[in-house]
């Protein structure tokens, strides 16, 4: 192999070991300006997004449990998007962007060491909360004790002074 090869799969290995997931999508039928919007999507969001060779791909990809499985989606035109610390960031953002324009089909998905199908990868994976939403979701579950303890100790005191109001409405 040339040495240029031998360094983009190398390349190509660090993106999957450094990503969280890994979204693979076709592109095919995709004008210039489209792929440079999906790409302008992608740089938002902290996803990296790379062509690759399919043949450098299942290089990259080597013996790993899921290489075979994998090596069914690696046909055609393969873009592949890379989550970085937010697994589900390259799946919202291809499903997002698939609504407005039919050409981009998600192939598959991969997140540690799963092979998720495309439909798998649309409903599930991209529906993953980010990362200051599950902060936002954790929090919450963290505070409803408190909250909850906090309207226990007024609900005696408010009962009384409904109370006291019954008895000097009363008499």
């Amino acid at each position: 192999m040339r040495p240029e090869k031998v360094e983009a799969v190398e390349a190509i290995k660090g993106h999957f070991a450094q990503g969280t997931a890994a979204v693979f999508l076709d592109f095919s039928g995709m004008t210039v300006a489209e792929v440079s919007a999906l790409r302008s999507q992608f740089r938002k969001n902290g996803v990296t997004y790379k062509v690759l060779k399919n043949s450098l791909v299942r290089r990259a990809l080597g013996d790993a449990p899921y290489a075979q499985t994998l090596s069914k989606a690696l046909k055609g035109m393969t873009g592949v998007a890379f989550s970085g610390e937010e697994p589900g960031a390259a799946a919202r953002v291809a499903r997002d962007f698939a609504k407005d324009n039919e050409k981009l089909k998600v192939k598959a998905g991969l997140i540690d060491g799963q092979v998720l199908d495309a439909k798998t990868v649309e409903t599930q994976l991209a529906s993953l909360p980010s990362k200051d939403e599950a902060r936002a979701m954790l929090l919450a579950t963290m505070m409803a004790p408190a909250q909850r303890f906090v309207m226990l100790l007024n609900t005696p005191a408010g009962n009384f002074v409904r109370l006291l109001e019954a008895k000097k409405a009363k008499g």
